[in-house]
């Protein structure tokens, strides 16, 4: 068998070499080049047919207008897990292949194991490991208290021998954990290299396609948290989960970072338990704090993550500070957003914190990515400056603007629904996303247009 040919690609500009170097020519980063096979052109095709564009065949691609593509709704399988079913988009896609990254120990193994499990007999799957026994699977899935009859696993890393396995015995969801660990025969690059990986989840990818299994990929991270190999891995897939959550918290988050077939940005809250990770059915519960009465330094605000609106507890602590250079230290939020909204309320809000530490946390290890938390963040930061509390049962969310206005945000309805669902009282909020009627139930909705009336309606 002759030996397939191989060049050298840097993985930050995708340019070619004929051999490896230690810097590559063109954009100058070092030790970027990585291996893949050049896959040669078909040479048996008849010269008709290539002048033609695949002439004769009925299943030769097509110019077509989208009016005549039929318009058919992938067909959707329920898992069972519903907070993993929300992620998705609504359950399993066939021929679908889903990347799972996260902190190793956070639960990607337990919660792809207890898939299997609730799928049982269902849609057979396979669960191929490449880090693990089987002894040590099987005991894992007796310890979840899953049933064993119906899993079916597999030791293996060579991705040629895993597709002939899976073409065998034909599963329906097909897991690799982890893809840093698959290897093919075509490279001579070791495994868990940036071309190992490359290839070995573009030939899963392309037998997803053509056999219509639903494929799972495993992905360790790296120390800044973005899943390790090659950038291209995750424009490969369809979906790229991410898996969240404190090392001291039980309390795990499987977020959606892409999405061909639901929602990005959509959210899974799960509580490891020793029988795995259970559902969290109402997020909004663990996210506020039972505090025995109103605190300085805590606002509550509503949040939106992919389709579901959030109550979510900010805490902010403001300190004299004995440094030079005041700290400013955010977590859960984006720390340059924190510094342009301390200037802002500074400036329109009458509050000089230029010579205070200033501490900003979202309770319950999750992460707040989008502008509706403005307006409750200066409000807690505010709150604890002058160590004054909030009213009780208080809610808010904006977008606040450097010139001190208060900007609407999408959603405002469904937000103002979910805090007054949970027995909040009043609610200020953009004038924009304000309704027409001043209450919804029991609850006093304030809209304001400036900072300053945001200040004057909780102060």
């Amino acid at each position: 068998m002759a030996k397939a040919k191989t060049a050298y690609v840097c993985n930050e500009c995708g340019s070619e070499h004929s051999k490896w170097q230690g810097q590559c020519a063109d954009c100058g980063a070092w030790n970027s080049l990585s291996e893949i096979v050049l896959s040669p052109a078909a040479k048996n095709a008849p010269a008709a047919a290539r002048r033609s564009g695949y002439a004769g065949d009925a299943t030769a691609p097509r110019v077509l207008s989208l009016d005549a593509v039929a318009q058919t709704v992938e067909a959707r399988t329920s898992i069972g897990i519903g907070e993993l079913d929300r992620v998705l988009g609504g359950g399993l896609v066939e021929g679908s292949v889903v990347l799972i990254g996260g902190d190793p120990g956070i639960g990607k193994s337990t919660l792809l194991l207890q898939m299997l499990g609730a799928l049982g007999e269902r849609l057979n799957g396979l669960y191929v490991t490449g880090e693990e026994s089987l002894a040590q699977v099987a005991a894992r899935a007796q310890r979840l208290g899953l049933p064993l009859a119906p899993l079916r696993a597999l030791a293996e890393t060579c991705v040629e021998r895993i597709v002939e396995h899976a073409a065998a015995h034909k599963p329906k969801v097909l897991i690799i954990d982890s893809i840093q660990t698959i290897w093919t025969e075509l490279l001579t690059a070791a495994p868990g290299s940036v071309s190992q990986v490359r290839e070995s989840a573009a030939r899963l990818t392309r037998f997803a396609k053509e056999s219509g299994i639903s494929v799972f990929l495993v992905g360790h991270v790296t120390k800044e948290g973005g899943i390790a190999g090659p950038r291209v891995l995750e424009h490969m897939v369809d979906a790229v989960l991410y898996f969240e959550g404190e090392s001291g918290s039980r309390f795990r988050v499987l977020r959606a970072f892409k999405n061909r077939f639901g929602a990005v940005n959509e959210l899974g809250v799960f509580a490891m338990s020793e029988k795995g990770l259970r559902e969290v059915p109402n997020p909004s519960a663990i996210f506020l704090s039972a505090h025995a009465g109103p605190t300085p330094g805590s606002a509550v605000m509503v949040t939106r993550e992919g389709t579901r609106p959030l109550l979510v507890e900010v805490q902010a602590l403001v300190d004299q500070s004995p440094l030079a250079n005041p700290r400013r230290v955010a977590l859960g939020l984006e720390q340059n957003r924190l510094a342009m909204l301390l200037a802002v309320l500074h400036r329109h809000g009458g509050a000089a914190v230029y010579d205070q530490d200033v501490f900003v946390n979202v309770v319950g290890g999750i992460r707040v990515q989008e502008t509706a938390a403005d307006l409750p963040i200066l409000f807690a930061i505010l709150s604890s400056f002058r160590d004054r509390a909030l009213p009780d049962k208080l809610v808010a969310f904006g977008e606040v603007g450097l010139s001190g206005e208060i900007r609407p945000v999408p959603n405002g309805e469904e937000r103002l629904k979910e805090a007054a669902t949970h027995g909040f009282l009043k609610a200020v909020v953009p004038k924009a996303n304000a309704p027409k009627k001043a209450r919804i139930g029991e609850m006093e909705i304030v809209g304001v247009e400036r900072l300053s009336e945001a200040l004057n309606a909780i102060l």
